[in-house]
């Protein structure tokens, strides 16, 4: 705003100003900016400044400026300006040094972007007040679905992928973005991990899945065992048992089998007890019985 007129007779004209009385954005302490407009300095006249300090992999938000060129000088450290040029549709990046400056055209998409910790730099606007839209209030305010249906995206993925932004930032990344991180990297490597409900489960047990008291690597609620257990962890071998009515090293039933083993095993199910059978084998009221009880270990 040209100011036409001012009585600088006046009293109560003031010509300085200390800037870190408007704190207009703070991230943390290594990484904020103040601002020096009209309402704090009227004699100012046409012109504004942002004071802005900056770690290293700290960003000025992308924004532009609607009603303002942007001059931006550099103090100290180091500094990336990037813009785009809305005429070829291509993104300028352009590394500064102390002393050095860039100049963002009116209306241009902008960001900056610290690459030395200690950055300090000036922001000079051809506007008594330079007016503002940031990315993140564009983000957050715009609907999902609105940006969904435009740009032909996933609105469940874009909701949660934008889910963190839940207020204007400034200068990021803000203090709680390494713990968002974490926590996302920790539900994803969770959900590719995890065996789906009803399949067999890894051969070998994920992390996460834990020991149990044996030292043996734990079961999975529902799911078949792990394949890397140890055969001694189980009462019985895998192989599988003989069948009820013969025994290891016969190939014929009991029948054709030495009267030793005729008095002592029945035949298979559903058969009738031999006529040899004893009176101690007659107590039992089925073959399988007095079998359980009489017939040699593993083959219970």
């Amino acid at each position: 705003m040209t100011i036409s007129y001012m009585d600088y007779t006046n009293p109560n004209l003031t010509f300085t100003y200390d800037m870190r009385n408007n704190l207009v954005s703070k991230t943390n302490d290594q990484n904020y900016f103040n601002l020096l407009g009209y309402k704090q300095l009227p004699t100012l006249g046409s012109a504004s400044l942002l004071d802005i300090f900056m770690s290293k992999g700290h960003f000025v938000e992308p924004h532009y400026h609607q009603n303002a060129s942007e001059l931006v000088y550099l103090v100290s450290g180091t500094v990336t300006v990037s813009m785009i040029n809305p005429f070829t549709s291509k993104l300028i990046s352009i590394p500064i040094t102390p002393q050095q400056v860039v100049i963002v055209p009116q209306g241009w998409w902008h960001f900056e972007e610290a690459t030395s910790d200690n950055t300090h730099m000036l922001a000079v606007f051809d506007a008594p007040t330079p007016q503002v839209i940031l990315g993140s209030d564009i983000l957050r305010l715009t609907p999902t679905n609105v940006m969904a249906e435009t740009y032909c995206l996933d609105e469940a993925k874009y909701k949660a992928a934008i889910s963190p932004i839940t207020q204007t930032v400034g200068i990021g990344p803000l203090d709680n973005c390494q713990k968002n991180r974490e926590l996302d990297e920790f539900r994803s490597a969770e959900q590719e991990e995890a065996p789906p409900v009803g399949i067999s489960a890894y051969g070998t047990a994920p992390h996460w899945a834990g020991t149990s008291v044996s030292g043996q690597p734990a079961f999975l609620y529902s799911q078949a065992p792990y394949r890397t257990q140890a055969p001694s962890y189980y009462p019985q071998p895998y192989f599988p048992q003989p069948t009820y009515g013969q025994m290891q090293g016969y190939t014929q039933p009991y029948a054709q089998q030495p009267t030793a083993y005729a008095q002592t095993y029945f035949p298979a199910y559903g058969q009738q007890p031999y006529p040899q059978q004893s009176a101690a084998q007659a107590a039992y009221t089925s073959p399988y019985q007095y079998q359980a009880q009489q017939a040699p270990t593993g083959y219970r």
